[in-house]
């Protein structure tokens, strides 16, 4: 399984965003400071308010605005990539990079409304072939 712990400024707003991007969350690891989101069953994230999030950090923590990593999901078809970047604007997120069209691959990213980088892809199953 892969766990993403993320800081978030409002736990509420980031879980209205995730289950906006049909994303569901999972009571069972919730609490006032954190919100548990399943993207996939193998594939949890983890937002947690600012004082839950200091408690998992060994020294400083980056600061807002900054990049240090964008979380990559795959998707099933451009469609997929396209509908999820929509969803993500429509619902507090913001325009990261412009849109990736190689042909074979093709890839939409957005900013969720902490800031954090997602990027959505699909690569067309034939390419991997050759």
């Amino acid at each position: 399984m892969v766990f993403l712990n993320l800081p978030v400024d409002d736990v509420e707003v980031s879980a209205s965003f995730f289950t906006a991007l049909g994303f569901s969350l999972n009571p069972q690891f919730s609490d006032e400071t954190t919100r548990c989101v399943v993207i996939e069953d193998n594939i949890i994230a983890l937002l947690h308010a600012p004082a839950k999030w200091a408690q998992f950090l060994q020294g400083e923590a980056a600061p807002r605005g900054a990049t240090e990593v964008m979380i990559a999901l795959s998707a099933a078809d451009r469609t997929e990539c396209d509908d999820l970047k929509a969803k993500a604007l429509a619902n507090g997120g913001a325009e990261y990079g412009p849109t990736m069209d190689l042909g074979f691959m093709y890839g939409t990213s957005f900013r969720d409304p902490d800031g954090h980088c997602w990027e959505v892809s699909w690569m067309d199953p034939a390419a991997l072939q050759s």
